[in-house]
């Protein structure tokens, strides 16, 4: 009896035994990878928002002068350059404190806009001024940057002394004084000229060349002060 009962409970047992169910391996997941996206720093992005937008140096035109010209006069620092003439050279030094027209003047000068054009008309004892021609090439680059006007720069302490340089402007239609960035000139009378003061834009000043002045005041003129034989000049960049 003793025997029976211990067989049962070995069968009980095994049976039990068998019908649990192995425990299931959880299935293994890979740890994900994270992937570091590199962003950019508050600064860069106030940077980035607060940077304008500047095209392609041929985009000037008289909508986006004043935003052109700043960034440009930012980039391109120089405030020398060297007018060569068949009477020798004048060297000239541009303001800082009238950058629009600094910018501007820089500017024309490296794409070699002034190249193209001569002393156009000599104002006996008062200036010699320049920056126009007869030829087709320099009516190509006005046209190419729309004749775009300066904002005035007109300071009181700047005069229009002995050795000047200024921009002529319209006259006409013109209230706020905007000058003609392709067309300046010198004072070349060793008194000034004061009845100008007030109404265009002196931003440079000759640093040497008066000797050149002066032979470039004495030439024949002819119809509109304009002198029977042309005046070409040559300008680069010193510094």
């Amino acid at each position: 009896m003793k025997l029976l009962r211990t067989l049962i409970f070995l069968s009980t047992t095994l049976f039990i035994y068998n019908c649990k169910e192995a425990p299931k391996k959880e299935k293994e997941v890979p740890p994900k990878k994270i992937i570091e996206q590199k962003v950019d720093s508050v600064e860069k992005i106030i940077q980035k928002v607060e940077e304008p937008v500047i095209k392609a140096w041929d985009s000037l035109n008289h909508k986006n002068v004043t935003a052109f010209l700043t960034e440009y006069g930012k980039q391109n620092k120089e405030t020398q350059v060297l007018i060569k003439t068949k009477f020798g050279n004048i060297k000239l030094r541009l303001f800082e404190e009238t950058p629009l027209h600094r910018a501007s003047f820089i500017f024309l000068t490296k794409i070699g806009y002034f190249n193209t054009t001569v002393f156009h008309r000599i104002a006996k004892e008062m200036a010699i001024q320049g920056g126009e021609s007869d030829g087709q090439e320099s009516t190509d680059i006005k046209n190419k940057y729309k004749n775009y006007r300066i904002p005035n720069e007109i300071l009181n302490h700047r005069k229009h002394v002995y050795g000047s340089l200024a921009l002529a402007r319209q006259l006409d239609y013109n209230p706020y004084k905007k000058s003609n960035p392709f067309n300046f000139y010198i004072i070349s009378d060793k008194r000034g000229a004061p009845h100008l003061d007030g109404d265009y834009t002196v931003f440079g000043e000759v640093i040497s060349g008066f000797s050149t002045i002066r032979k470039i005041s004495k030439v024949k003129t002819g119809t509109s002060e304009w002198p029977i034989i042309d005046i070409p000049m040559k300008i680069e960049v010193v510094k």
